[in-house]
């Protein structure tokens, strides 16, 4: 809620939370690189080599000077096609909402045991960068403000993203070059999951083999779980409405593997208030 709370004050920076893995928790301005809970993600780094997230190498065909500017913006654009002021306030409160589910109501854990995936943050990259996907899926169905949305999210997860290194301590110079191989891989990876939901499952499964496993998927029982967890997930997302996702950015996310697949229902429409909240 405090970061609700800076952003109605127009501050849309996360820059005073800690996020580590799966949580933002929040820290004095004096915290640094020492701290232990980012003791198990100090292989960043060496994503500066060959290898982009996950321990993927770089990906064909992508040149990687071309540095596109989500993540080094610091105030957001604003186009003729932008909503008015007020609605403007209204779906960055809840694009913030939508981007913190990715990270807090996503079961971490369970993706690093079921999928075999290091508890790394090239792996917390690739499962967010997975669920951001989905919502931009979702609110790219509800016209002008859902697009608008769209881009707020992807803001907060490079506002994210940069966070995270700069508490881990990394060079800015490899910190740099890491936010280019991430910008480049997140692009290849939202056309290859586009590409793959509009496919059959072959196809989707295809794409999640390319950029989710990074063409390392040894068992197809990961590849069968993850395909499904996509299809139900979206099919959940579209069933949600979409007026109260523009106002309350409540996203629910169904658990990985379901242990009574009926539960799989409509969900309840949030309540809110005036301000969307």
């Amino acid at each position: 809620m405090a970061l609700l709370v800076r952003v109605l004050r127009n501050q849309t920076s996360i820059s005073q939370w800690v996020p580590v893995c799966s949580r933002l928790i929040p820290v004095s301005p004096t915290q640094g690189q020492g701290d232990r809970a980012l003791s198990r993600t100090s292989q960043w780094p060496q994503m500066s080599q060959s290898r982009a997230c996950g321990g993927s190498e770089q990906i064909p065909g992508i040149d990687i000077q071309l540095n596109r500017k989500y993540h080094t913006t610091r105030k957001l654009s604003t186009t003729k096609d932008s909503p008015q002021p007020v609605e403007e306030k209204k779906i960055k409160i809840a694009a913030l909402r939508m981007y913190t589910s990715c990270v807090e109501k996503t079961d971490f854990e369970e993706f690093f045991l079921r999928c075999q995936m290091p508890d790394t943050f090239n792996s917390w990259f690739l499962i967010t960068l997975l669920h951001v996907w989905m919502c931009l899926v979702r609110m790219k169905q509800e016209g002008r403000s859902g697009k608008y949305m769209c881009r707020i999210i992807v803001h907060f997860m490079w506002e994210d993203v940069q966070q995270r290194g700069r508490v881990m301590g990394v060079n800015p110079y490899i910190l740099k070059k890491n936010m280019i191989l991430m910008t480049n891989h997140f692009y290849a990876a939202i056309l290859g999951y586009d590409e793959g939901i509009l496919s059959d499952d072959h196809g989707l499964a295809a794409a999640l083999w390319r950029t989710f496993f990074n063409r390392k998927c040894e068992d197809p029982r990961h590849l069968e779980l993850l395909v499904e967890y996509v299809r139900k997930q979206i099919q959940y997302l579209d069933s949600m409405n979409g007026e109260d996702l523009l106002l309350t950015g409540e996203v629910s996310w169904r658990p990985l593997v379901e242990k009574n697949p009926q539960s799989i229902l409509k969900p309840h429409s949030p309540t809110y208030n005036d301000e969307g909240l």
